[in-house]
């Protein structure tokens, strides 16, 4: 196979369509070579290589060095230097490349092929030896922490080589790297050196070649990493894709104050703004400019410094989004005046910025809006859902920095990722407080609720990680200095300590001391316009999952068109209604329970009344009662005390009660239907309740559509005896208030044995809902309180691929759900049939159900914007909408 594509001087053997084989980063330089942009020339090696790699007991390729040898004595004839030669060397970079964009977690090694030799070479070749000096010790720590395995490994190691760093110029009086002498680089070379040996026991490899092997083979490691393999897995791209590895002419951005490096986005990846956005440093190697070390400048203020790069740069940017269709995300090097381009791929974005590009890009004629709401992730559309700050509140400012990601997060300090990540599991909102992030904070970051930095500008590592995990951020609060040892920051006068409440706001850069009010959402015009188109390409209508009026209001906001799923038990758990559920519990005889029904009519009439009324005009499917009755009686001693006093009844008869209830697997036990079956009562109140809603809101004026929804059905005859019970009780009702309901009765397909014999329930239901949440439990035999203990082995395996709670199994679940809609839909006819599990507004599960047909799905109110975008999606992919 080919393993090596080269580049250069507008010639390339790759394009920028092949991203799967040459990985973002070489399919953008192949691009951008093409295009006939100032690229330094270079090669990349494929994602097929590393495949292979890893694959064959991490053993390259037959045929890769060959070709390497090859390509790089063809880049070293372009630009008149030779790699390894000690008079005239050619130094270079080496970059991993996925074909997403992973920033900062896999490796990169720069100025590779410098040795004691070839750095006297690069003297006398640029007269500046303190450039080659610095350019050395950055590649000696930078071979020694990637190639040679001395990058600290935990938050709490220190890198030897920074430490050294950082001793030498406390001995000099100096602050920063650029203040140190050539001869005091000089002196961290051979100290650097020396380290690698002592902490290894081998030297440093001197031999150029020999360099460039063990960087390759770095690189095509660093994707099984720890912090490669965590960020995957929040992202949900699969291992075996592998890396490419980009092998490229060192251009140099620190030889001098005519020399700068930079990162830019062609729009503001934060708001979506169509403004250029970026930084730069001068005399400065790009790693620094990302890694947040020093604080950059905006990219604004290149025009002073060094304008002719600039209006080039300018004159690129417009080129490179005229020409790719995407905001792009572009690194440069300024070598001597002259501007080189060492990236572009498409930039990462926040959810507002995504929306706001996407119809910017529409209004230009750049695209149509098919191709709009495709390019838009459903699930950053959550971004723009959530609460901000009251900008009426009392705040505190503490600190003011670069507003990184916007939205706002409030939450208890923690230091260390580990820590964030640690206390975020235990149920607690943090906020994570470092210096300066690196690639191994990712896991830190992403459970954290917002992340604040001291240090780093709006393309640092902090910042773009943050605004593709869509977590609000703050970067370069200059005015905190954190003390990781005391567990403190302090900010003037103020210190906050391990622990203590800060809140954020990502779109003005305030760190705001304790807990700031909060509003709704914003949503602006970019969202209604692109939400109108989505409407108009989507088939699946989109309901929510509401119990209370406030929760159907807010879907209704969002788009929702009617509830799929109304959970009557959860109206119950009201502390001034939980009293009478439990006396109609305790009574021993259908007298009694129908007296304590009697109390719980009524709340449960105002309920469905409230509903119907913010539901005007659309459908209403409310799920009798379905959990088992246990739940519903106190557990603790100091509760059973309490209710036995309240109902008249001794604490005896409460513990007997829980006794008789208890059952081995409550799941699969007197639930749902079955407790109709023995309690007809129960549901005989419920349906009473529902249908004097509905002639309360329909004298009202308003239009009511509800659908009564039975659970757990296996059996034909359970639904047939329940469909009467129901259909006869709203008649009742409805004939005693003289009016005339229209209403329909279905019910819950969730067990196994319901979609097999879906044929039968057909001819006893106006309509299926897939209740996915227990189908995928007793398809897989999973419990789904028990098995979060068990998921992460299986998912570490790859014995499934996803959590099938989270995203719907396909294989197993989804054919049981394709052989219910077949059965159902060849009984009767035009059969409704929609789906109220979470899957419901889980991309990939909206996907599958536009295919198996089904007329609707419902989720919580807060997801059903990203449920009619993925709807959307899924019909522009089938081309059916």
């Amino acid at each position: 196979m080919k393993n090596v594509y080269f580049f250069g001087v507008g010639k390339a053997d790759g394009t920028g369509k092949q991203k799967e084989l040459l990985g973002g980063k070489g399919a953008g330089l192949a691009e951008m070579t093409l295009l006939g942009l100032p690229v330094p020339p270079g090669f990349t090696i494929t994602t097929e290589a590393c495949t292979y790699y890893y694959q064959h007991d991490r053993t390259l390729p037959p045929g890769l060095e060959a070709e390497a040898r090859a390509a790089a004595l063809q880049v070293g004839e372009i630009m008149g230097a030779r790699f390894g030669d000690r008079q005239n060397p050619l130094l270079l970079s080496v970059r991993s490349g996925a074909r997403v964009s992973m920033p900062g977690m896999m490796d990169t090694v720069l100025n590779l092929g410098l040795n004691d030799e070839t750095v006297q070479g690069l003297i006398e070749r640029t007269g500046n030896p303190r450039f080659a000096y610095d350019s050395y010790r950055r590649f000696v720590a930078m071979y020694g922490d990637v190639v040679m395995g001395l990058k600290p490994e935990t938050e709490k190691d220190h890198d030897p080589f920074e430490e050294i760093l950082d001793e030498k110029k406390r001995a000099r009086g100096v602050e920063r790297d650029i203040d140190l002498s050539a001869e005091d680089l000089k002196d961290l070379v051979s100290r650097f050196k020396a380290e690698i040996r002592t902490r290894k026991g081998v030297p440093f490899p001197e031999d150029p070649w020999e360099q460039l092997w063990g960087a390759i083979q770095a690189v095509f490691r660093s994707w099984d990493n720890p912090r490669a393999r965590t960020y995957r897995k929040l992202y949900g791209y699969p291992d075996h894709w592998g890396t490419a590895v980009t092998v490229q002419a060192m251009v140099f951005g620190n030889m001098g104050d005519d020399c700068a490096t930079g990162v830019a986005f062609t729009r503001d990846p934060a708001t979506g703004d169509r403004r250029f956005f970026g930084e730069f440093l001068v005399n400065a190697q790009g790693e620094d400019v990302v890694a947040g070390i020093r604080t950059p400048r905006p990219i604004s203020e290149l025009e002073e410094v060094m304008p002719k790069a600039y209006r080039e740069l300018l004159e690129i940017r417009d080129r490179l989004e005229k020409h790719l269709r995407d905001m792009q995300d572009v690194e440069f090097t300024i070598q001597r005046g002259k501007l080189w381009m060492l990236q572009t791929r498409s930039g990462k974005r926040s959810g507002r910025a995504m929306v706001k590009i996407a119809v910017d890009f529409v209004a230009e004629k750049t695209i149509e809006p098919k191709e709009a709401i495709l390019r838009v992730d459903p699930n950053k559309i959550d971004e723009l859902l959530h609460p901000m700050i009251d900008p009426s509140a009392t705040k505190k400012v503490i600190a003011k920095g670069l507003p990184a990601s916007p939205g706002a997060a409030i939450g208890k300090v923690a230091f260390s990722a580990t820590e964030a990540e640690e206390r975020a599991e235990k149920g607690e909102k943090v906020i994570l407080v470092r210096v300066e992030t690196s690639p191994e904070d990712v896991h830190g970051m992403k459970a954290a609720q917002g992340i604040l930095t001291s240090r780093g500008g709006m393309t640092s590592h902090a910042a773009v990680v943050a605004r593709g995990m869509g977590k609000c951020c703050v970067v370069g609060a200059s005015a905190i200095q954190v003390d990781y040892r005391k567990g403190i920051f302090t900010a003037g006068n103020v210190t906050v300590r391990d622990g203590d409440v800060i809140t954020l706001d990502g779109s003005t850069g305030e760190v705001i001391l304790g807990t700031v009010p909060l509003v709704p959402a914003r949503l602006d015009e970019d969202y209604r316009t692109l939400m109108t188109w989505v409407d108009g390409a989507r088939r699946l209508r989109v309901r929510t999952n509401a119990d209370t009026p406030v929760d159907a209001r807010t879907a209704r906001a969002f788009g929702a068109e009617g509830i799929g799923l109304c959970r009557t038990e959860h109206m119950f758990f009201d502390p001034q209604r939980i009293l009478a559920m439990r006396q109609m519990i305790l009574a021993s005889d259908e007298k009694g329970r129908r007296a304590a029904l009697e109390k719980i009519l009524p709340m449960q009439q105002g309920d469905f009344l409230e509903i119907f009324r913010v539901m005007d005009g659309l459908p209403v499917t409310v799920r009798l009662l379905d959990p088992p009755l246990h739940e519903f009686l106190p557990r603790t001693e100091a509760e059973i005390s309490e209710v036995a006093r309240a109902l008249g009844v001794s604490v005896e008869a409460v513990h007997a009660k829980n006794e008789e209830l208890h059952e081995a697997n409550p799941m699969l036990g007197h639930r749902g239907c079955r407790l109709a079956v023995t309690y007809p009562e129960i549901y005989e109140t419920q349906v009473t309740a529902i249908a004097r809603a509905a002639c309360l809101a329909r004298r009202e004026g308003v239009t009511v559509l509800p659908e009564i929804m039975i659970p757990i059905v296996g059996i034909e005859g359970e639904l047939s005896r329940l469909r009467e019970l129901v259909v006869t009780t709203f008649e009742q009702v409805a004939k005693s208030e003289k009016l005339t309901v229209p209403f329909t009765v279905g019910t819950m397909i969730e067990l196994p044995r319901a979609c097999i014999v879906a044929d039968e329930l057909a001819r006893h239901a106006d309509f299926f809902s897939f209740g996915t949440n227990d189908l995928t439990q007793t398809a897989f035999g999973f419990s789904r309180d028990d098995i979060g203990k068990l998921l992460p082995i299986y998912l570490e395996k790859h014995l499934v691929e996803k959590d099938p709670f989270a995203a719907l199994d396909r294989d197993g679940v989804g054919k049981l759900m394709g052989i219910a809609v077949e059965k159902g839909r060849k009984a009767k006819s035009g059969l409704k049939i929609g789906i109220c599990g979470e899957h419901g507004g889980e991309p990939s599960s909206v996907e599958f159900c536009h295919a198996l047909g089904l007329d609707y799905v419902s989720c919580s109110p807060f997801r059903v914007p990203i449920a009619r975008l993925s709807a959307a999606q899924a019909a522009l992919k089938a081309g059916n909408p």
